[in-house]
């Protein structure tokens, strides 16, 4: 088959820059094949290069003594003691998931799995955070269906629970959703598979399932932005088998048992090209491979198409030629196709054979580590301007507003969608504050939780980067678990835009502080940029995934809230109202200055909860919607009614951070309040368990009829 020229229109159509071709001219001297030119494309795009954001992300803190593996590698490891690790990561399939929403989330949920068992680790658990556009717009409602049950589908049959996330809704998302895709497994800490590969002369060697035409393109088609051609980017979209992958998963670690692996690596975004490159660079190594024993699905397959396919469920793997027939012998009884495709040179090429002609000739290393790296002009975010005074509303009107809002009313449409249950590990299901899953065969448990406040990025880049940090900090110490680690889920604009580049640089720079002054490293993550439409970029986006252990379970802090209980409120209350809930859902506005973060408030407030859990019965955060939507959310939990003595609209709806609700005895409240004292958080007394009512202030309402209006209102919006 002929290749076609390379022309101008072809390498615009590559997403490569005329500045960035001629650097492909000077590093190879020739005009590249057809083939070659797909092969930068797919490595110097933004998804697998981040050109534009590597300089920011090595400034984030990534270590600390319980890492044991930090950004670089699928996902990040860190210590959970008695020789055992976590093995975590979250990454979005955002363009994908708009242009196909089922397959899109599907193979979403597939890739970040292959992350995790890649390393060794066993999957325990998934979360995912969306972003919708409105529920009245023309899209919203079929891609919610799509995503939710593209989530459901493949994380179902794989069999792995979904214990949290997040879901949320505004106009700035209408032409680009988001979907960030997490997982967790658990490993030995002495037995993480790396992917660098090592040895000369070492094979090379195809696992899993069969090549295909889908998503080929599909990381460079995830570094541009859309606009009305969206339609032709379908093809690009992967299709994803849960089933087949189930059996990879087992495969896999059965063959970690033997001593075969030397490296492994997923086959992710830019397929085989990616994982090949990554593995020899990583290693110091070359790369040939030979395409011919690549297993196909499909006929008279070219090298173009095979290098960059995206066809989901496929490893590559460096062997231990002394195990080649027991390895194979696994994939095929678990009836996976298992293909020795090449082998490791120690030059630094990498060297594409099919059919006896060479497709591709490339000093390896320039491909990866030497990719171009741009310090992206960049604006500070203007302060925000002094916001209009905020009238006082009756306090219950203001509540159903928010609780009949797609934002914040019961998810259990979606997350009964999902398989929580699966593996029978876990402790705390989804619904309110942190998912909580027991280490299999200990005491142990681990805590997970997803978080970022978009408004609050937008108004203050910095103070929203600490907040979403902060508010997985709080998640997690308000089960009972100590705050490990965390990844990161960066989904901003086009970088090319100054103030866009602003955000994001603002935004790293809040994350970097709260990650530092709250011992929550960051181990791993995901950059997603071009989160455009017709240049109407998504509200910026950084999505904190966070993880906590519980040494045991009887430290975990469960929603024990009876009558007779007192309502204690931890921290100061100031009365934020800027960019809060209640200006979004009862007075269509979006205007001040997002909350200001106090880490060292944060902390110390964070280590008193987790200190005197044995005093505590209930216990949840304050975030979006502030005391009255905390105080909610806990009488929902427990059953029950109950009042809040606050009454002024700032008190019940402000979003000041750094805050808890406790829910607990007479006399353990006393107890909580010496110990407040002695730690320096302020605690006060803001009401009181009981009855059939809620109220605030002097308002109040049924909490059967709010309850119902609550856990009704996502099936009415979407049905």
């Amino acid at each position: 088959m002929t290749e076609p020229a390379i022309t101008p229109e072809l390498i615009a159509a590559h997403g490569l820059k005329p500045d960035e071709y001629e650097r492909i001219l000077e590093i190879i001297g020739r005009e590249p094949t057809f083939t070659e030119l797909g092969i930068f494309s797919a490595m110097w795009n933004e998804h697998c290069s981040y050109k534009s954001s590597k300089k920011w992300l090595r400034t984030l803190p990534t270590t600390g003594p319980q890492v044991i593996c930090g950004p670089g590698e699928n996902a990040g490891v860190v210590d959970i003691g008695d020789g055992q690790a976590v093995v975590f990561k979250m990454e979005s399939h955002n363009h994908p998931s708009y242009i196909e929403p089922y397959q899109g989330a599907a193979t979403g949920v597939g890739g970040i799995l292959r992350d995790v068992f890649t390393m060794g680790a066993r999957p325990i658990a998934a979360m995912n955070a969306l972003s919708f556009g409105e529920k009245d717009h023309p899209k919203t409602r079929q891609l919610v269906h799509g995503v939710v049950e593209g989530v459901g589908g493949y994380g179902n049959c794989f069999g792995v629970p979904t214990i949290g996330g997040e879901v949320r809704f505004h106009a700035a998302y209408n032409g680009n959703c988001l979907v960030n895709a997490f997982a967790a497994g658990l490993a030995d800490a002495d037995k993480i598979f790396y992917s660098a590969a090592s040895g000369v002369g070492m094979p090379v060697v195809y696992l899993g399932a069969k090549t295909g035409r889908d998503g080929v393109g599909g990381a460079t088609m995830a570094s541009a932005e859309f606009d009305d051609t969206i339609e032709e980017k379908r093809p690009t979209v992967q299709v994803g088998d849960p089933f087949t992958e189930k059996r990879l998963l087992e495969a896999c670690l059965e063959l970690m048992q033997t001593g075969a692996v030397i490296s492994i690596q997923d086959m992710g975004a830019a397929g085989l090209t990616c994982s090949a490159v990554e593995m020899g660079d990583k290693g110091k190594l070359g790369i040939k491979l030979t395409l011919d024993h690549v297993p196909q699905r499909e006929t008279a397959m070219t090298a173009y198409e095979m290098m960059l396919s995206e066809s989901q469920e496929r490893m590559l793997m460096v062997l231990n030629p002394e195990k080649e027939d027991v390895a194979r012998a696994i994939f095929q009884k678990w009836d996976l196709d298992f293909a020795i495709v090449g082998g490791t040179i120690p030059e630094d090429r990498f060297l594409i054979i099919h059919g006896n002609e060479t497709m591709a000739d490339l000093p390896l290393s320039k491909l990866s580590s030497e990719a171009p790296e741009y310090d992206r002009p960049w604006v500070e975010t203007p302060p925000a301007a002094p916001m209009d005074p905020v009238p006082e509303i009756d306090a219950i009107d203001a509540l159903r507003a928010l609780i009949s809002s797609p934002n914040y009313c019961s998810r259990a449409w979606v997350y009964e969608q999902y398989d929580h249950m699966v593996m029978a590990d876990t402790v705390v299901a989804p619904g309110l504050g942190a998912g909580v899953v027991r280490v299999h065969g200990t005491a142990k448990a681990l805590a997970f939780t997803s978080d970022v406040t978009p408004r609050y990025v937008r108004a203050n880049p910095v103070e929203g980067g600490k907040q979403a940090v902060a508010e997985a900090f709080r998640n997690l110490c308000a089960v009972g678990a100590r705050p490990l680690a965390t990844t990161d889920n960066l989904n901003f604009g086009n970088p090319e835009k100054p103030e866009i580049m602003g955000q994001f640089v603002g935004a790293i720079k809040g994350i970097g502080e709260a990650c530092a002054a709250l011992d929550m490293p960051i181990v791993s993550g995901n950059v997603s940029l071009y989160n455009e439409t017709d240049g109407q970029g998504i509200l910026p986006t950084p999505t904190i995934g966070a993880v906590g252990l519980l040494d045991s379970l009887d430290d975990l802090i469960g929603d024990t809230t009876r009558d007779g209980h007192v309502l204690l409120l931890v921290g100061a209350t100031e009365g934020h109202l800027g960019q809060s809930a209640l200006l979004h859902e009862v007075f269509n506005r979006e205007d001040g200055d997002a909350p200001p973060v106090d880490l060292e408030a944060e902390r110390r407030a964070g280590e008193f909860i987790r200190a005197n859990r044995q005093w505590i019965g209930a216990c949840t955060d304050l975030s979006d919607g502030g005391l009255a939507l905390a105080a909610f959310e806990m009488a929902v939990a427990g059953g029950v009614g109950l009042s809040v003595e606050a009454s002024d609209t700032a008190t019940l709806f402000g979003e000041d951070q750094g805050r808890y609700l406790i829910s607990t005895s007479f006399d353990k409240a006393e107890a909580l309040m010496v110990a407040a004292g002695q730690a320096g958080v302020p605690l006060v007394t803001i009401g009181k368990v009981g009855g059939e009512m809620l109220r605030l202030g002097s308002s109040e309402a049924p909490m059967a009829e709010l309850t119902a209006l609550w856990r009704g209102a996502f099936a009415t919006h979407f049905g």
